[in-house]
């Protein structure tokens, strides 16, 4: 991103960002409510275009896929029907179901394909959501605020799964979160927004092994990275 811009209702919710990310990176845009993450989301997935500056990719063209703070699964469908609806939609005959079954089984929902949104718990739902994104084998996967809304241990487990997704899958993780201490335990390097205009306050390589277990937790180094991007948030 080169001197991007985005305004709403004559207000600049990001001015002139500047931002590089490196193919098979796990990248958490961090900041309070407002201050413009979902907004350089949209635009990193072409839902959006910038107001100003330039967005270039290599290549130009890339597959992505966007896991949103709700699920949005289809009442009527089941967890095989969800996961599938992309390769639906791209005209993908029967085989999509085999493709679908592979990606519930890779997030650990194999044994609840048959399952509706109804029959299944908040953080399920969420598993599906994740399966409907991988579906498509996405080289940019974009999250926002995807665990938001669930208990604190599914959402520490579905942490966990997700980091071992991106280093098995390999594809390039571009994650928001207001939360502190989600954006110290799954990113490889955090990058915190101000609250207006959306300037980068801090560029950080979060310094945590790459392998993030739920014993972390408990890591003083956790604890240090946790208050460098609480410094960072806290600064006016």
């Amino acid at each position: 991103m080169e001197g991007v811009r985005r305004v709403f209702e004559n207000r600049a919710v990001i001015e002139g960002m500047s931002l590089s990310i490196d193919a098979g990176e796990f990248l958490v845009i961090l900041g309070p409510s407002g201050c413009g993450k979902s907004t350089l989301l949209r635009m990193a997935a072409k839902l959006a275009e910038p107001d100003g500056g330039k967005i270039l990719a290599e290549p130009a063209e890339y597959r992505t896929g966007f896991v949103f703070q709700d699920a949005h699964l289809l009442p009527w469908r089941n967890a095989l029907d969800n996961a599938a609806l992309p390769l639906e939609l791209q005209g993908m005959g029967r085989e999509r179901y085999e493709k679908a079954r592979a990606v519930l089984e890779q997030v650990g929902l194999q044994e609840s394909a048959e399952l509706y949104p109804g029959q299944l718990s908040g953080g399920m739902r969420m598993r599906v959501s994740l399966a409907r994104a991988l579906v498509t084998e996405p080289r940019l996967l974009l999250l926002d605020e995807p665990f938001a809304a669930l208990d604190e241990i599914t959402r520490f487990h579905l942490e966990v799964q997700l980091r071992e997704l991106w280093e098995r899958l390999g594809m390039t993780v571009i994650f928001v979160t207001h939360s502190i201490s989600e954006a110290a335990f799954v990113a490889n390097r955090a990058v915190v927004l101000a609250r207006r205009g959306g300037k980068i306050k801090l560029d950080r390589t979060i310094e945590l092994p790459r392998e993030r277990t739920n014993e972390l937790r408990g890591d003083a180094k956790l604890g240090q990275e946790m208050h460098v991007l609480m410094a960072a948030m806290e600064e006016e």
